[in-house]
């Protein structure tokens, strides 16, 4: 399945909406992106790889994901689903509390019926007007997009996350992982950490992630690299350091490996992204 709707990010969008149907459609490998991504399932039923927790999400549910946050979506063989999905970078977000309140509430949540029909609207709308290249329209679907992100956040303050699946042991490893990449984290070590042989380790990980450990390290590392590049103004070495590297040749090189691009390029390209519509915030 083609995600249009991340060719669009990919091309300079800073909103963009996509529905579609699929069957067997599954994402092998967890993912991350550097814009927020809100998942509307409509029917069938999906099952969502949240950093270490898993859903199961049923239709009229919703899951939010903010930037860097690994997750991963598939079903069962033969389950036919459609869901609507919204993406949209942090300058589209009308003010700082709203941003917080988004970064503190990732997971999947029920909506009440009413409210569910106040989403679904807000989608329709910005489904069908994304085309229009004014900033007339830019600054309307700027408007929809936070009338339809504050009803969420007033949903989530009313009611906990959806219960997530009870965590295996894979799931304890990935949660120690993702608190710990700043350290030296070697697989012998890991495996003692957690009780387990290095054999054991290496196969179950790879059953659970479809990746190797080193390979994950090596992933949430990166991603967090990313973040910073994004959100501050340390330097590349300050940042190296702080991810887990213990050289900075090392560091340029799994960059690479991973994005595609070197560290000074990345920060270059993507530290001043800009082009969504920028009001003044009021909150």
């Amino acid at each position: 399945m083609i995600d249009q709707a991340g060719i669009r990010m990919a091309q300079g969008a800073t909103i963009a909406c996509e529905r579609i149907s699929g069957i067997n459609d599954n994402m092998i490998k967890s993912h991350y992106h550097n814009y927020y991504e809100l998942y509307f399932l409509e029917s069938g039923e999906r099952y969502h790889l949240l950093q270490d927790d898993r859903y199961v999400m049923h239709p009229k549910e919703l899951i939010l994901f903010s930037p860097y946050v690994l997750h991963r979506s598939y079903g069962d063989e033969n389950m036919p689903f459609r869901r609507l999905v919204l993406y949209f970078h942090r300058n589209e977000v009308e003010c700082r509390q709203l941003q917080n309140a988004l970064d503190s509430g990732n997971g999947m949540y029920r909506p009440e019926p009413r409210m569910w029909q106040i989403l679904r609207r807000f989608l329709e709308t910005l489904l069908c007007d994304q085309d229009n290249p004014s900033e007339l329209a830019r600054g309307y679907r700027h408007t929809v997009l936070n009338m339809l992100l504050f009803s969420i956040v007033f949903q989530v303050q009313r009611q906990a996350p959806a219960r997530k699946e009870d965590g295996c042991r894979m799931s304890q490893v990935i949660s120690y992982i993702h608190g710990h990449y700043q350290e030296d984290i070697c697989l012998e070590a890991l495996a003692r950490r957690f009780y387990i042989s290095p054999y054991y380790l290496c196969r179950e990980f790879k059953r659970h992630t479809d990746t190797t450990v080193i390979q994950y390290v090596n992933i949430t590392r990166i991603m967090n690299a990313q973040r910073k590049f994004m959100e501050t103004d340390k330097n590349i070495t300050e940042i190296c350091s702080e991810t887990g590297f213990s050289n900075l040749t090392h560091f340029n090189r799994v960059f690479k490996s991973v994005t595609g691009m070197t560290p000074s390029g990345y920060r270059k390209t993507h530290q001043n992204l800009s082009g969504g519509y920028s009001p003044e915030p009021k909150c």
